[in-house]
């Protein structure tokens, strides 16, 4: 049998390993979140320049999500994932030693084009050895382990900058992500021999277009892009917003507001329940719309309104973004790793985007980067609407999720 049970000792060998590379990849992606204002005042620069620490390394995580899928088709998934881990780590520990904000954000973007092969390359690699009634299962834990990296990444660095400094919290942050990776190269084993072949360029090509000109995939492209761009927009200036006139919090304290992440280790497995029963359309559709309206009670100047609102709005996001995720392979007609590259590329492009422009927004006040963040979930749910499948033509949809 090519497909591991979950008694194998190599099945638990895989979860670990993936864990661990969720959890990493994403301590390093977003405790830079936390940093925003501390940079802000040590670089001196302003609040979407500072964005950047964060945009940098997700959009050189997205420019690179393909080319690591070219990779892992040569050598091997397994051992991209390696590579890609441990260098990424390796520029982490470099990272507090630099004095100049144009090297940080270049160090940045090279950090994250080598956690480049860790997203775009887990999810296949978890699906060809585990086994299929298990893989469900087993990628709920690996995008468990994400959640729970970004948020240990942004909780920690928050207090450690309050008491010491940004650097020092960078270090902690680096060094976390070294054991991380310590942990994933020793834990992550070589994958089984695959029937498929390696695909020659002109299909890769060909899955491109395919799923470009596919119009159930441009609406969860769209998805990827503008609901994580609002996402990563909400908690790049929502603490900043928090330490300024009338909150006045210290940043120890914003640092509170990143435990709403906590939420989608329960909201994505809800998401296929209720999407097993409903449909994944409308679940998605409803998603955006509590997604929007979280964004709205943030507005206000109360700080329960705010603390609600923020709580609604990961909620839903963690639900849409889980339904939009799962459909992509389902919904591919042809060129299934293609699929899930682009959608890997839209996602962290939109984070990238949208990160630096809620910056530019904010400087009308957090009205201003609600209001962008708002809109763009609003674009995404009319994108929904409109170009995916309805529920009785939802054969995908009937074919993908559990009985």
């Amino acid at each position: 049998m090519s497909e591991q049970e979950p008694t194998d000792p190599g099945h638990r060998r895989v979860l670990i390993a993936l864990v661990a590379i969720g959890m990493t990849t994403f301590v390093q992606l977003y405790y830079p979140q936390a940093l925003i204002p501390a940079l802000s005042r040590d670089f001196a620069v302003d609040a979407s320049q500072a964005a950047l620490t964060v945009s940098g390394a997700t959009i050189g995580l997205a420019v690179a999500a393909l080319g690591w899928s070219w990779v892992a088709d040569r050598i091997g998934r397994a051992r991209s994932m390696t590579i890609a881990i441990v260098t990424a780590a390796a520029i982490g520990l470099a990272l507090p030693f630099v004095t100049s904000f144009p090297v940080l954000i270049l160090l940045r973007v090279a950090q994250g084009i080598a956690l480049g092969g860790t997203p775009a390359l887990a999810l296949a690699y978890l699906s060809e050895q585990v086994g299929r009634r298990d893989a469900m299962a087993a990628g709920a834990t690996y995008i468990s382990g994400t959640v729970v990296g970004g948020l240990v990444g942004r909780l920690i660095a928050a207090p450690v900058a309050d008491v010491s400094d940004w650097r020092v919290a960078a270090l902690v942050a680096g060094g976390l992500t070294a054991l991380g990776a310590a942990v994933a190269v020793t834990a992550l084993p070589p994958e089984r021999p695959s029937p498929a072949t390696t695909p020659r360029p002109a299909g890769v090509w060909a899955g491109m277009v395919a799923n470009l000109t596919n119009p159930g995939q441009l609406a969860l492209y769209a998805q990827a892009f503008f609901l994580m761009g609002a996402q990563v927009a909400v908690f790049n200036y929502l603490g900043y917003r928090l330490e300024l006139e009338p909150f006045d919090l210290p940043p120890a304290l914003t640092a509170v507001i990143f435990l709403a992440g906590l939420s989608g280790a329960v909201s994505a497995r809800l998401a296929a329940t209720f999407a097993a029963r409903f449909g994944r359309r409308r679940v998605l559709l409803v998603s955006s719309l509590t997604m929007a309206a979280g964004a709205a009670l943030t507005i206000p100047d109360r700080l329960p309104t705010v603390l609600i609102g923020l709580l609604l709005f990961a909620t839903a996001y963690f639900s849409a973004h889980s339904i939009a995720s799962g459909w992509v392979g389902p919904m591919a007609t042809s060129g299934i790793a293609q699929a899930t590259s682009l959608y890997t590329l839209f996602y962290y492009a939109g984070s990238s985007l949208f990160g630096w422009l809620g910056g530019l927004a904010f400087a009308a006040g957090w009205t201003g980067t609600a209001s962008m963040v708002i809109a763009i979930v609003l674009i995404a749910f009319a994108t929904a609407r409109t170009l995916l499948p309805h529920p009785a033509g939802d054969v995908t949809s009937r074919l993908a999720d559990p009985a």
